[in-house]
Parts: structure tokens; sequence; C-alpha cells
């Protein structure tokens, strides 16, 4: 499968989890039924997994943690807060460039609308 491929199956699952449970839970309550969820179409999946960051030839074994890693494909950053900022879908992208991904899917469960909740970021893709 390709990134648009995984990214649609991922949209989905958020458009069920939303669906039947709404706005408003914790973060960590969506990102586990998305693990679930997600496990069950059979991915490769990596959830909360320590990505490193290379500096002047130090490494730091963990300058960040994905959410989720799909594939070795597609990095999904799940949020529940009341706004999206700028910054967010920035950490993203830094997370895309830091990994050579493509695709990124943030995605905050805290909308009336999952739909005003998704934000694709690509990296050339």
């Amino acid at each position: 499968m390709n990134e648009n491929e995984i990214a649609q199956q991922v949209v989905d699952c958020c458009f069920n989890i939303h669906k039947k449970l709404g706005p408003g839970l914790f973060e960590s309550v969506y990102e586990e039924i998305m693990d679930y969820e997600l496990r069950k179409t059979g991915f490769l999946i990596e959830r909360q997994k320590p990505i490193p960051v290379y500096w002047d030839g130090l490494k730091l074994d963990m300058g960040f943690r994905a959410d989720f890693i799909i594939e070795n494909k597609v990095i999904i950053e799940v949020k529940s807060i009341a706004t999206i900022a700028h910054v967010h879908q920035k950490q993203v992208l830094t997370y895309l460039k830091l990994t050579n991904i493509k695709l990124g899917l943030l995605i905050n469960y805290n909308e009336g609308l999952i739909k005003n909740g998704l934000k694709r970021i690509v990296n050339g893709l």
C-alpha cells in the first residue's frame, strides 16, 4: 500500500471512532482505540516509538515520540484539544523530516465534526 491508501484507512478508522464516541475524551483513550482498530487491519504499527535526533555527532536517543508510525510510511499525531495550533502542524512536519517519512496525519478528536480535526501534512510527497 502507498501512503495515500494507508492514510485513507486511518481516516476511515478515525471517522468510525469519532462517530461512536464523539469529542471530549482524553487523547490516550482515542489513541488506545486507534491502536486496537488499526491492528485489526494487519498494518505494521509502531506506537509511541522513540525517534532519535542527531546533532553534531551527538545522538539523542529520544528526540521525540511518534504516536503512531504505520508501515514505516505514515506518521500519525493524535490530539484531543480545543484547537489545533500552527505549531502542531510544524511539529508533524519536523517529525516527517527527521524520519524521512513523506506523509503525516494530525488528528484532533476534540471537534464536533472529525473532518475539521484532520490535517494532512506532506514532506515531498
